[in-house]
């Protein structure tokens, strides 16, 4: 099978980079299927039921969450009929923290989970609920999106399922990684996908905001940057074997 990954929908400028991109992506790799990371896409924070409607309306299969998850309440509304999975690991919360779906009468089976470290989240281990789940839902073909701040955490996750599910991809640091690789028993890896939304923010925020907030360690809130925009993602065909890394960028739309 040949799966679409795209990393972190940030804002306006992710939704916009979402919809100049991808028709292209799936002219050039003909995916079938396609998994959004989608927690930031509500100007940065959490989603809402008229994203989620635009989302689905580009073809996306499935869209993960993180730790920004229920950030727009508006979700509590709608999630539960959703093709949303937001973290399994959350000790008591609306929806799924997995989502099966059929594709050639094959059951593809898409995981989100927090990392601990540094993360400040009251949650379960990633490895215990993760792998309950791999032996209580029935699938053929399984992906974890690992929404996790400590890349060591993910490359251990990496390994601790190396071999147990098909493709560990990680989120939430909004830069791409390049240790794309299929591990020793088989598992496709990439420690983060990155961030689709403005390119010269700091990842996603005007960087006016945040070096003044490291500067004086104080600023204005948060503020989605404008501007040129990117799109970071991660093909994968199974059949093939093979994995390409995806950076595409834009000038101001």
């Amino acid at each position: 099978m040949k799966f679409l990954i795209i990393g972190d929908v940030y804002g306006k400028p992710g939704l916009q980079a979402l919809e100049y991109f991808l028709p292209q992506l799936k002219e050039k790799h003909n995916p079938h299927f396609i998994i959004v990371n989608a927690e930031n896409a509500a100007n940065g924070r959490g989603i809402n039921q008229s994203i989620y409607k635009s989302l689905m309306s580009l073809g996306i299969h499935v869209l993960t969450m993180g730790n920004h998850v229920f950030a727009n309440k508006e979700l509590e509304t709608f999630i539960d009929q959703s093709n949303i999975v937001r973290p399994i690991n959350y000790l008591q919360a609306p929806g799924k923290g997995y989502h099966v779906m059929m594709f050639n009468n094959q059951k593809i089976l898409v995981i989100n989970a927090l990392g601990q470290a540094f993360m400040n989240q009251n949650v379960q281990s990633p490895f215990l609920t993760i792998e309950q789940t791999l032996h209580t839902v029935e699938h053929d073909i399984s992906i974890l999106d690992i929404h996790a701040e400590a890349t060591s955490e993910k490359v251990a996750l990496g390994h601790y399922f190396d071999g147990k599910i098909d493709i560990i991809f990680g989120t939430h640091t909004h830069v791409q990684t390049h240790d794309s690789r299929i591990m020793p028993k088989g598992t496709f890896y990439l420690t983060d996908v990155g961030m689709t939304g403005p390119l010269n923010g700091v990842i996603g925020v005007k960087k006016e905001i945040v070096i003044d907030r490291f500067i004086n360690g104080y600023s204005l809130p948060n503020s989605v940057d404008d501007g040129a925009i990117q799109l970071n993602g991660w093909f994968i065909d199974t059949q093939l074997k093979t994995h390409q890394l995806i950076h595409l960028e834009h000038d101001e739309m």
